[in-house]
């Protein structure tokens, strides 16, 4: 079975964790939602509570085969966990898909290898990405090898799907 982590912490974007959740296990992936804590309710900017099932302390790169990164300001208080750069950096090495939309870039920039890498976000964290070397384009959806941007809510739907295009190969 196709295994899914969902990072969260408080203030995602609520529909860029939930809108992926629910069409991931749509198809029929299990799909976890981890958090610093395990247990831990967070909410969304716009109040929407997630209850985390694992805390990245207690996952590794083997049990997944994707993880998917929301934006709003969670991937900033994510990215000042070291078990949870740990993780994601652990998926890129081991060439796992990562998919990061809107702010969630900035766990790439934190914890990822993306020198020369395509990618794109929200614009405003274009300098942070460039910085880490990667070149940002502004597009929908910008898959380049095992990594998968996008830059907002609008983007969902390409996203997503991209996701699940790449987790059915």
């Amino acid at each position: 079975m196709v295994r899914v982590a969902i990072l969260a912490e408080n203030y995602y974007e609520d529909l860029e964790l939930n809108y992926p959740y629910y069409r991931l296990k749509e198809e029929g992936f299990q799909v976890d939602i981890v958090g610093t804590r395990k247990g831990v309710v967070y909410h969304g900017k716009h109040g929407y509570p997630v209850k985390s099932d694992y805390a990245t302390r207690d996952v590794t790169a083997e049990d997944y085969d994707a993880v998917v990164i929301p934006g709003g300001y969670a991937p900033d208080h994510m990215r000042r966990h070291k078990a949870t750069l740990k993780f994601v950096r652990d998926m890129d090495r081991k060439g796992k898909v990562i998919a990061a939309i809107c702010h969630g870039g900035w766990m790439l920039a934190s914890a990822c290898d993306i020198k020369g890498k395509k990618v794109t976000s929200f614009f405003a964290i274009r300098d942070d990405l460039e910085h880490a070397g990667a070149s940002w384009v502004d597009r929908k959806v910008v898959v380049d090898g095992h990594i998968i941007t996008s830059r907002k809510p609008e983007d969902l739907t390409s996203f997503t799907g991209e996701i699940i295009k790449k987790l059915k190969k």
